[in-house]
C-alpha cells in the first residue's frame, strides 16, 4: 500500500468512526421520551379485516368511539389523580388506592389494547409448541381449554371479560372479570398476566349478533392471533424461577 492510499484508508476510517458515533447520539437524541399521555392505538389491520367474523361496523364503532373514550377519560382520571407518569400498569398493580375513574377508564383503555393485539385477520394458526404443552399440562388437552374458556366467558352476566392469564406460579389459568376490571388489578379474584382476553360487553357484538353473545363466542376463535398471544406467553414465563 502507497502511502497516498494508506492516508486515504485512514481518513475513511475515521470518518465512519465519527459518522457512526454522530449517528448514535442522533438517534438518541430523537428517540421520544413517554410524555405521560396515554394514547388510542392505531389496530393493526382494517376495521373490516375480520370479517365476516367481526363486522367492520362494530370494530370501528368500538375502537373509535368506545376505546377513544376510555383513553380520554384514564388520561383525565390520572391527572386528576396526580398519577401522570405512571404507567398503566403501575396503577393498575395499586388501583385499589385510587378513585373509581381511574379503575375503570384504565381497565377500559388496557383491556383494549390487548385485545386488538390478539386478534387477526390470519386464521389457521395454532398455539406454539411451549404454549400447546402448558395448554395440555393445565387443562388437559386444547379442547378442554377452550372449552373451559367458553363455559367462563357465557357465565359473565352483563358486562366484563374473560382472560387466559399466567398466574404467580406460572400456570394458566382461565378467568373472569366484571366491567372493566382485569386481572393485572390488586383487586382481581385471580391475578396473572393475561395473554388472551375477550371483550364480552354488548358493544363488542350487539350490531352483528344483538343477543346472540354464544355466537360471538364461538365466531372469537377464528381470529385468535395465536402468534402473539404464544410470544405473550412465552415472554412472560422467560425471566422468572422454576415453575412450582
Amino acid at each position: 500500500m502507497d502511502k497516498r492510499t494508506f492516508l486515504k484508508s485512514i481518513f475513511l476510517g475515521t470518518a465512519g468512526v465519527v459518522a457512526t458515533g454522530f449517528g448514535s447520539k442522533l438517534l438518541a437524541r430523537n428517540r421520544k421520551k413517554w410524555d405521560g399521555i396515554f394514547r388510542l392505538p392505531d389496530l393493526p389491520y382494517s376495521y373490516d379485516a375480520l370479517e365476516p367474523f367481526i363486522d367492520g361496523e362494530t370494530m370501528k364503532l368500538h375502537h373509535t368511539k368506545h376505546h377513544a373514550a376510555y383513553t380520554d377519560n384514564f388520561n383525565l382520571a390520572v391527572a386528576a389523580a396526580g398519577l401522570t407518569g405512571k404507567s398503566a400498569m403501575a396503577i393498575m398493580k395499586n388501583v385499589s388506592g385510587h378513585a373509581d375513574s381511574v379503575r375503570n377508564n384504565g381497565g377500559g383503555y388496557i383491556n383494549h389494547r390487548l385485545f386488538w393485539r390478539v386478534l387477526t385477520p390470519v386464521s389457521g394458526r395454532k398455539p406454539s409448541l411451549e404454549l400447546s404443552k402448558a395448554i395440555d399440562r393445565d387443562f388437559g388437552s386444547y379442547e378442554n381449554f377452550r372449552e373451559s374458556f367458553n363455559t367462563a366467558s357465557k357465565s359473565v352476566f352483563g358486562s366484563g371479560w374473560a382472560w387466559l392469564i399466567v398466574d404467580e406460579n406460572k400456570n394458566l389459568k382461565v378467568t373472569t372479570t366484571y366491567n372493566q376490571d382485569n386481572p393485572m388489578m390488586d383487586i382481581a379474584r385471580d391475578k396473572g398476566m393475561p395473554i388472551l382476553c375477550l371483550d364480552l360487553w354488548e358493544h363488542a357484538y350487539y350490531m352483528k349478533n344483538q343477543n346472540r353473545r354464544v355466537d360471538y363466542i364461538d365466531a372469537f376463535w377464528n381470529v385468535v392471533d395465536w402468534d402473539y398471544v404464544s410470544k405473550r406467553y412465552e415472554n412472560t414465563i422467560k425471566p422468572g424461577k422454576a415453575r412450582s
